[in-house]
This record gives C-alpha cells, sequence and structure tokens, in this order.
C-alpha cells in the first residue's frame, strides 16, 4: 500500500473536514442527480415525463462546465464590482491543490483594523470549487420546476449558462463570497436568498415570458408515479443535510446544529400543511405533504446554524402554513398569480417560504451561534436585542436579489426569444415528449386515462381491434385482441 507524500497531504489539509465536505457535496448532488430528475419526471404528466427529467439533467451538466470555465470565481474570487467577481478559469492544478481560500470574506471594522479573517477551510480549492458547484446546479433545477411542460429545449439550453453567469454569481457573490451584503451583515446562513429566494423568483418571470401549458394541461395535470415522486423527494429531504450540514465549511459544531435543525423543520412544516389539507380540503394528500416538506427545508435554510430547536420547530410551523395560505387562497384571489403559469409553484414554496426564512432568521438568530459562523461581530436577532436593524437588512437583501432576477431574467429570456421561440408549438404541446425527444416514458396507455373508442379512434384488423397508435395528446396506444 502506497504511503501518501506530504505534498498529498500538506500540513494545512484537515482530513476530517475534507472527508466531510466532499460528503456534503455529493449529498447535494443527489438532491439534484437523481433527486429531482426523479421528482420531476414523475410528479408531471405522463407525456412530459422526459422532457421534465432532460431538463434537470441538461442543466446539472451544463452547470457543472460554466461553474469551472468562469462561474466559480465570479461567485467568490476576486472583486470586480461590489456584487461580482472577476471571471477566470478554475481547472489548473496550481489553483485546484492550493489551500481554499474566500479572498474577498475578511472583514474590517469601520477604522480599518481587521474584524474577521479570510475564510480558509482546511481543504483544497477542488473540494469548495465542487461544493459550491451543487449549489449553482440546483438552484437551476429548482427555477426548472416553473417552466415544465412547455418550454422549448433549445431555449432552456441557451438558457442556463446565461443565467448562471448574469443572475446566480452575483446573489452567490453579493452574500456569500465578500460582496457588499456580506459585509452589510444580511444574513444567508446556507442559501434562503442565494438559491431558494431567486429561483422562486427567477422561475415565475420565466414562467410570465415563457407562455402557459396548454389550456387542458394547466386543467388537469395528474402526477404519472406517485411512489417515484415520494422517492425524488425522499432524496431531496436526507441531501439537505449535505446542503445545511456543509455550510461551515467543516465538521464542527455548527454542522450539528444545522443538520438537526433542518430536519425538525421540514418534519413540522409537513405535518401543519398536512393538518391544513385535512381541515381544508377533508383529506390528505401526498402531494401536500412533498410540497410542506420543500417549505420547512427551504424556511429554515437562511438560519439551519443560527437558530436554537424551538425556533426552528416554530419555523416549520410558519413554513407549512403561511406558503400554505399563499398557494390554496392568495393565489386564487391574484389576477397577476393566476395569470402566470408556474408549473410546480416554485414561487410559493421556494421564493415564499425563502423569504419567510430570512426575515424570521432576522428576528430568532441567536448570539451565542451567530458569533461562531458570521463575519460581522455582534450581529443576532432581534429577539436576542440585535434590534430592527437586522430586520432592515434582511428585508433590503431579499429586494436586491429578487430585484436583480426579475431584471437579469427578463433580459436574457427577451434576447433568447430573438433567436429562437421560447414557448414549444401548439403541435408539440398537444403530443408532448414524442415531439419533443422522439421518446416516451412508458409504454402504457394515456395519462391514467381509460380507452374510448369515440374519443379515440379505432379500426379492424385481421386479429381484432386494434387501437391508433397515436391520438391527440400524443400516448402511444395498445393493441387489444379481441
Amino acid at each position: 500500500m502506497a504511503t501518501p507524500s506530504s505534498t498529498s497531504s500538506p500540513d494545512w489539509l484537515n482530513k476530517g473536514d475534507n472527508a466531510w465536505q466532499l460528503v456534503a457535496a455529493t449529498l447535494v448532488g443527489l438532491q439534484s442527480m437523481p433527486g429531482l430528475v426523479i421528482l420531476y419526471g414523475s410528479i408531471v404528466k405522463k407525456k412530459w415525463a422526459i422532457n421534465s427529467a432532460f431538463m434537470a439533467i441538461y442543466a446539472f451538466a451544463a452547470s457543472l462546465i460554466v461553474w469551472v470555465l468562469i462561474g466559480y470565481r465570479m461567485a467568490f474570487g476576486d472583486k470586480l464590482l461590489p456584487f461580482w467577481g472577476k471571471a477566470a478559469p478554475a481547472l489548473g492544478q496550481k489553483y485546484l491543490l492550493a489551500r481554499a481560500a474566500l479572498p474577498e470574506t475578511d472583514h474590517y471594522y469601520h477604522n480599518g483594523t481587521l474584524e474577521t479573517p479570510m475564510e480558509e477551510p482546511f481543504y483544497p480549492m477542488a473540494t469548495l470549487v465542487a461544493f459550491q458547484f451543487t449549489f449553482a446546479a440546483i438552484t437551476l433545477l429548482l427555477l426548472a420546476g416553473s417552466v415544465l411542460a412547455r418550454m422549448s429545449i433549445k431555449a432552456w439550453m441557451a438558457f442556463v449558462p446565461l443565467w448562471l453567469i448574469f443572475s446566480y454569481t452575483v446573489g452567490a457573490f453579493s452574500l456569500w463570497g465578500g460582496g457588499f451584503l456580506y459585509h452589510w451583515g444580511v444574513i444567508d446562513y446556507s442559501g434562503g436568498y442565494v438559491i431558494h429566494l431567486s429561483s422562486g423568483v427567477a422561475g415565475f418571470t420565466a414562467a410570465y415570458w415563457v407562455g402557459p401549458r396548454l389550456k387542458s394541461d394547466r386543467e388537469r395535470f395528474p402526477p404519472n408515479n406517485i411512489l417515484l415522486m415520494i422517492a425524488g423527494a425522499g432524496l431531496l429531504w436526507m441531501g439537505w443535510s449535505g446542503f445545511n450540514g456543509g455550510a461551515p465549511y467543516s465538521a464542527n459544531i455548527i454542522s450539528s446544529v444545522a443538520i438537526l435543525n433542518t430536519n425538525v423543520s421540514a418534519s413540522a412544516s409537513l405535518l401543519v400543511w398536512t393538518c391544513l389539507d385535512v381541515l381544508y380540503f377533508g383529506k390528505p394528500s401526498v402531494i401536500g405533504a412533498i410540497q410542506g416538506m420543500i417549505t420547512g427545508l427551504v424556511c429554515i435554510t437562511p438560519g439551519a446554524g443560527l437558530v436554537q430547536g424551538w425556533a426552528a420547530m416554530l419555523m416549520g410551523v410558519l413554513a407549512g402554513s403561511v406558503p400554505w395560505f399563499s398557494m390554496m387562497v392568495l393565489h386564487k384571489k391574484s389576477a397577476l398569480l393566476q395569470q402566470v403559469d408556474d408549473t410546480l409553484a416554485v414561487f410559493h414554496t421556494h421564493a415564499v417560504a425563502g423569504l419567510l426564512g430570512g426575515v424570521l432568521t432576522g428576528l430568532l438568530a441567536e448570539p451565542a451561534l451567530c458569533r461562531r459562523f458570521l463575519p460581522v461581530t455582534g450581529a443576532k436577532g432581534m429577539a436576542y436585542g440585535g434590534g430592527v436593524m437586522q430586520l432592515v437588512k434582511q428585508l433590503v437583501g431579499a429586494a436586491f436579489v429578487a430585484a436583480w432576477n426579475v431584471v437579469v431574467t427578463t433580459i436574457i429570456l427577451i434576447v433568447i426569444g430573438k433567436f429562437t421561440p421560447l414557448r414549444m408549438s401548439e403541435e408539440e404541446l398537444a403530443i408532448g415528449d414524442d415531439a419533443a425527444h422522439g421518446e416516451e416514458a412508458y409504454a402504457l396507455w394515456g395519462d391514467g386515462e381509460r380507452y374510448d373508442a369515440t374519443r379515440h379512434g379505432s379500426v379492424y384488423g385481421d386479429q381484432g381491434l386494434i387501437v391508433n397508435s397515436r391520438v391527440a395528446n400524443g400516448a402511444r396506444g395498445v393493441t387489444i385482441q379481441l
């Protein structure tokens, strides 16, 4: 067995931290591949299963290439602007094997003396690049949920790299990489704003510009496989331990608190959402439980390692009720929300829940936990004497992220629309996967429909009744021998 040389195990390398960070990166990666791929492929109507899964697969792969070419250093490299880093590749051996560092994260007092030194985790830059890639990728996969079942795949292929470069990197640098919101003291522990608020707002904006699904799809859009949907959601839930547990860049006590709080909030939110479904609709639903799980995970993310356990439970209760109200009650009363076809309600489950989590973090962030994680010493929630200013910072940070995403997403889609249609043709929308990809998910009949010869047509052959191989909704039929 070979003995590692000092060059492969330098003095600054902490093998425990490195191992945990790689595990956390893998867990977050599994949320996307295969978690959201499975969830998207099963939660949609059967004729859109392939297209929905493919959009997620493409976004994951394309994000990595853009990330290592220019994205990582725009989000976590040297400062170009107060909200943006300098573009440069993260591919060279010299860069990737050096000790990880975030060069713009050293924080100073107003008099110019150092308050908090630059973040330098005890592992190589390659580990940090890989970990942060999984966050960038899942943001785009979440955004995709708003435009499933009608966005042109060519338009999506152009949108992914452009949005990562011009939108995601700005939020990441501003809040995490040493930008102006980071140094001002806006708290976003692990992506409530950078990931969830931005994906929800950008997804809603994209849904507006792309246009709606077919009227028949909007009226009836049953999942094609609920058991697979649960499996995908389970991967998303368990992967969140890497999401929030990896944010401190170390296997430390904040990681432990964050993982426990994450699961407490998700469980509380799922139960509250389910209870509200029973009270309002008379029965629980699997889709509702999954939505509640997601809102609980999203809401705790801005403060997972910064709030106490009871606060995590309170955040879960509110995460299961406030987004539920916005989706089930407010949505039906708002003309704007009704007009925009947000396929998987990403605005409610991510934008609303992410904003809620950010505000609650400004209220409930515990001082001792904040001292162990935040660059601005003395930061704490309003409930602990932090004053209203921390809440103001949270709201301003949210407003910046939301406004930037509305403007940039709009510009990107208008430019793409000059070269290729954003929405599939009516014929493609009627057929689905077979028109978009020449493939279908299942060799089964219809979208949960019974065969009706008066609607779907039939012909007689030598072997008996033969159902037409194509129908209006694009599903391939079966041969029935009588």
